[in-house]
């Protein structure tokens, strides 16, 4: 099977259900979905208070009561205006068969695991759309985030209209779609980043997927469209599929699926996945 992790960072994996993977193999098409609907909206205010923390704490209150107001009313403009700004995303793992993300993103295990290339996956980015390594920090004192800021604020006087001033804000939103709490740590994430607002014109289309309880909006990005730019095919970008520990599903009906959808090079990669992962009774 080889090592939970690999060491040269060259592969990414996407664990999801049977669904999803039709989607992506069969259609051609990866959705990402808005970074608030997912498990991590609580870490993204975090990391945006964090930083405006970290900023006030430099300056003592009593004799910077105007830029400690400032940073007040900065901080309620990020709120207001940036939280409108939505950033969808599609998660991979660094770390293959691991019982912690069959368990929670592919039906408990009884999903599948879809092994990336990452280099060809950074050939498919630019724009509106980037490959981002999640980090994880408790402390943001020593973000360099803070630095700049701090130092914006001091050339800005406490006036709120410094475009550069502006422009960091809008960078710390950028960045929070990619930190999380240490005690996810565990996930090894990366994430492709869509920000339709980075852009004038997004030509991709927003789709909207209807559930019994609620509304969700989605980008489904077109693999073909985009393997075709970059030169590449999808048998170049996912080069292996494993059948998760608790999936009953028969890896010759599997290859003979990817046979028929043209797939032959990636149905001779189907493995089972060797985690002793178990349902709970």
């Amino acid at each position: 099977m080889g090592d939970r992790q690999d060491t040269t960072n060259q592969l990414l994996y996407h664990y999801t259900d049977y669904s999803a993977l039709d989607g992506i193999v069969n259609k051609q098409e990866l959705r990402v979905n808005n970074v608030l609907n997912m498990n991590d909206a609580t870490e993204m205010e975090l990391f945006i208070t964090g930083i405006f923390n970290a900023v006030k704490k430099r300056f003592d209150p009593k004799e910077n009561e105007k830029i400690i107001q400032q940073l007040h009313v900065m901080r309620e403009k990020v709120r207001e205006r940036y939280f409108d700004f939505s950033i969808y995303a599609a998660c991979f793992s660094g770390f293959r068969d691991d019982a912690a993300q069959w368990e929670r993103y592919a039906n408990q295990g009884k999903g599948v695991c879809l092994c990336f290339q990452k280099p060809v996956l950074e050939k498919m980015t630019g724009g509106a759309i980037s490959l981002r390594k999640v980090y994880y920090q408790n402390d943001l004192d020593s973000h360099p985030l803070v630095e700049h800021v701090y130092n914006l604020v001091l050339e800005s006087k406490g006036e709120n209209d410094s475009p550069a001033l502006r422009e960091a804000l809008h960078e710390a939103w950028r960045n929070c779609a990619t930190f999380k709490h240490p005690s996810f740590l565990s996930e090894n994430e990366t994430r492709l980043i869509v920000m339709p607002f980075e852009v004038e014109f997004f030509e991709i289309k927003p789709q909207y997927h209807i559930t019994k309880e609620r509304i969700k909006k989605y980008y489904p990005l077109d693999l073909n469209t985009m393997c075709l730019k970059a030169g590449v095919t999808l048998e170049d970008l996912i080069t292996e599929i494993m059948i998760g520990p608790e999936s009953t599903q028969s890896a010759p009906i599997l290859r003979d699926y990817l046979r028929d959808l043209g797939l032959g090079r990636l149905a001779e990669h189907i493995i089972h996945s060797d985690c002793p992962l178990r349902s709970r009774i």
